[in-house]
């Protein structure tokens, strides 16, 4: 083997193993230490609900109006 594909190959290993150990020690580290979970989900609030609207005519309201409607229609 040449000198060059030897150094690229661990250079290859050195990056693939970064990338697996940050987001794992990343994981461990929030989850041994609840008070920086807690900080860091602290800070955004992740759901954000739309102020309520009115709510619909019930049932027995939709009857009633329906029925004033045919009547009002009836005595035409």
């Amino acid at each position: 083997m040449s000198s060059i594909g030897t150094s690229k190959g661990i250079l290859e290993v050195a990056k693939f193993a970064l990338y697996v150990t940050v987001p794992i020690a990343l994981m461990y580290t929030f989850a041994n230490n609840t008070k920086n979970l807690q900080k860091v989900m602290g800070n955004r609030s992740y759901v954000v609900y739309p102020p309520e609207g009115p709510r619909p005519p019930s049932p027995e309201e939709l009857r009633e109006m329906a029925r004033e409607m045919a009547q009002k229609n009836n005595l035409r």
